[in-house]
């Protein structure tokens, strides 16, 4: 069936903003026309789309005459211009947390909720990225076994903190080889051969921003209050973010039982043979679109118990990707 090419606009061009113009040209997305905004600040610079040099525009609210879909990449762009893409007849997928717990904005992983676009009034949330590579392996054991609770310990790697942190962790770990002391800039702490338990803002309760969303957006996306409860670790990884996660199943489920229905699952691919030495890894994972499952096991210190280890490239499913499928569900469905 052949289907209308669209015009397509990436908001940002840092670390997600690039990744998403790397997704839409490798899942051949039908794109008419490409635009790259950004602030005034980066206006000018050129980036490729699809092996073409694209000149990078400043947002302004024009800038979206005649764009059908909208990629907002994050930061606070979606605060100031998500309404105005919508006034132009844009749909927009939104990777900020701005509108992901906004009652009348979808909150989508097309594994988990795809049947929830429908509901959209021109803008679309993407999740966090440590929440929707949880979400997708968490969906297939609730609906074979249902979930009492679940408890996540988090892995995350620099670039969910933007390109500016990447540079730094480098530029630590040079300091560090060489003798010299390296003070933080973009990071709360140093980085470099360290981690540390501070993603976001902390708040009142003592969790931070992070592990919440963890816990909100669960919920959400789920329909499902689910009891969730996270502590989530920078760590000195480029990119790829790992998680444990402990989940207690309504229904014991073996943990040969729960590695089947992980395996027949969407976009998860099984890495479990610790005896050969496989397991899931940030470095193996990094520049893939599915989540890795992997050293599955019971845990019988509760009565329905089981471990998991997860992960996923967080700039890829954790972002662009799933952005990227957002849209490729709407297409499906006929609402672009």
């Amino acid at each position: 069936m052949h289907m209308a090419r669209l015009n397509v606009a990436v908001v940002g061009t840092g670390a997600v903003g690039e990744a998403m113009l790397a997704v839409l040209a490798e899942r051949h997305f039908p794109v008419a026309e490409i635009k790259v905004l950004a602030t005034s600040r980066s206006a000018g610079k050129k980036v490729f789309f699809a092996g073409q040099e694209v000149t990078v525009q400043e947002t302004t609210p024009a800038s979206f005459a005649g764009v059908h879909l909208a990629l907002f990449a994050g930061g606070d762009a979606s605060k100031e211009f998500a309404g105005e893409a919508v006034r132009h007849g844009a749909v927009v997928i939104d990777n900020s947390s701005t509108f992901r717990l906004d009652p009348d904005v979808p909150l989508v992983v097309p594994e988990v909720n795809p049947e929830a676009v429908r509901g959209h009034h021109g803008i679309i949330a993407n999740p966090n990225c440590s929440t929707i590579q949880m979400v997708v392996a968490l969906k297939p054991l609730y609906d074979a076994a249902g979930l009492r609770r679940v408890v996540v310990s988090t892995y995350q790697a620099i670039s969910g903190a933007g390109s500016d942190a990447i540079a730094e962790l480098l530029e630590q770990i040079r300091a560090a080889l060489e003798g010299r002391e390296a003070q933080p800039a973009v990071l709360p702490q140093r980085i470099a051969f360290n981690l540390f338990p501070h993603i976001d803002v902390f708040l009142p309760d003592g969790s931070t921003k992070e592990e919440m969303k963890m816990v909100n957006e669960t919920h959400k996306i789920m329909g499902a209050d689910i009891p969730v409860t996270a502590t989530c670790v920078r760590v000195p990884v480029v990119n790829g973010h790992a998680e444990a996660v402990n989940v207690e199943t309504e229904k014991k489920l073996a943990a040969a039982e729960a590695r089947e229905i992980l395996r027949r699952a969407p976009g998860i691919v099984i890495q479990d043979d610790p005896a050969a030495g496989l397991y899931p890894m940030p470095f193996t994972a990094s520049g893939r679109d599915e989540v890795f499952v992997g050293r599955i096991r019971e845990d019988n210190t509760v009565a329905n118990g089981l471990n998991l280890w997860v992960v996923a490239d967080n700039l890829r499913k954790g972002a662009a990707t799933n952005a990227v499928q957002i849209a490729e569900v709407l297409r499906e469905y006929g609402m672009l």
